[in-house]
């Protein structure tokens, strides 16, 4: 047999081409092969694509539009000079054949049996799709000539209406019409893109190295820099605050370090930081008091008088005798203590350093302390009055 789609055909030896025609005749075969088998009937078998969605009544199940098939199709009459073709196919689901045929007169195709159309049609005029001429108006406007000077008009009215829409579809036709230049002006802005994603992802490579980041960052936004816009971060203290704190501490800092391990002068320490932080600072014009050193004077008339202090004060009448080495006597005017100028004189005090009496070994830490009246434990009012 000769090959139907083959470009190298094989002619027999007893092949004559005066005698057969063609390797069909010869083989007494027709072209289309098995799709001819019933063509003695006027049946020829094509494939066939549903034209829309319909139900099939053997399964009740449904058939898309598009679904091809092997389909008998056959001449069963003519819309005037158009035939009027029917298709006659299985289901693919169960055994039920369906029918359809051609409508020229609607540009449709109708079901003739063994299936429902699913309705999604909609009406021609309302879609300003161009609408086919019947029949009888088509032979009205051949005889008429009246008729066809009012179709005419309609056409025009019809066109003057359309007309926008027309220009605009125009023009957006001629806008696309340049494919080089669109197609340069698509790459153009692909370029620009891609550049711009790549510095995005080198910007947030360099944050990730720098604050150790392996979670993916998402893209920057405006409500975001609109939001770290209203943010103020501050410490809660001012530079010149932590000046004057970080002075205040060196201030009461100890200037002898404690031992480590040593209790009671850690204890000792801790007490007399607070009491340096708890005074009140000097002014630096005015000189030190015995106040600002934290020492208290008491006065002589609220200490008791001692035993031992009374048998040290001289009588009145008795001879004074220095005791003591020569280093504890004052040798001249100048050595004698000052006292101060608020302390009422008496007649034994203003006498000369030699008429004071000297006070002895014993009471060597009271010949220490200030001559000062306030301070004084003994009273020597009675020596030289009388």
């Amino acid at each position: 047999q000769g090959e139907r789609k083959g470009v190298n055909k094989y002619y027999p030896p007893d092949f004559n081409p005066e005698k057969h025609g063609s390797l069909n005749r010869y083989h007494n075969s027709h072209p289309l092969r098995e799709r001819a088998r019933k063509l003695s009937q006027g049946i020829l078998i094509i494939r066939f694509e549903m034209p829309y969605n319909i139900w099939c009544d053997g399964c009740k199940n449904h058939i898309g539009m598009g679904v091809r098939y092997n389909a008998e199709k056959k001449k069963v009459g003519n819309y005037y000079t158009t035939p009027i073709y029917r298709f006659r196919m299985k289901c693919h689901l169960c055994v039920n054949y369906i029918e359809m045929q051609t409508d020229p007169a609607n540009c449709d195709y109708v079901i003739v049996s063994g299936a429902q159309r699913k309705e999604e049609r909609w009406d021609m005029a309302d879609n300003e799709q161009v609408l086919t001429t019947e029949h009888e108006k088509k032979q009205k406007l051949e005889t008429d000539a009246m008729f066809r000077l009012e179709h005419g008009e309609a056409d025009r009215s019809t066109l003057k209406k359309a007309l926008p829409t027309l220009s605009h579809i125009q023009e957006a036709q001629s806008a696309w019409k340049d494919d080089f230049a669109l197609n340069s002006m698509l790459r153009r802005r692909f370029r620009e893109k891609k550049k711009a994603i790549q510095e995005e992802e080198e910007r947030d490579q360099a944050l990730q190295a720098k604050a150790s980041l392996t979670i993916p960052l998402v893209p920057e936004t405006e409500d975001d820099r609109r939001l770290a816009a209203l943010l103020k971060f501050h410490t809660l203290d001012s530079y010149e605050d932590k000046q004057k704190l970080k002075r205040t501490e060196i201030i009461s800092r100890s200037w002898f370090p404690s031992a480590p391990g040593s209790g009671p002068s850690s204890k000792v320490g801790s007490v007399l930081k607070k009491l340096a932080q708890g005074r009140r600072p000097t002014p630096a014009g005015s000189p030190i008091t015995v106040g600002d050193l934290g020492i208290v004077r008491r006065r002589s008339r609220d200490v008791p008088e001692s035993p031992q202090h009374a048998a040290e004060t001289p009588k009145s009448g008795e001879a004074q005798v220095p005791q003591g080495t020569a280093q504890d006597r004052p040798t001249s005017p100048g050595d004698c203590p000052q006292e101060p100028a608020k302390t009422p004189k008496t007649s034994a005090q203003e006498g000369s350093c030699q008429d004071k009496p000297l006070s002895s070994p014993g009471s060597s830490q009271e010949a220490a302390e200030p001559p000062d009246s306030s301070s004084l434990v003994a009273d020597y009012s009675d020596s030289e009055s009388e």
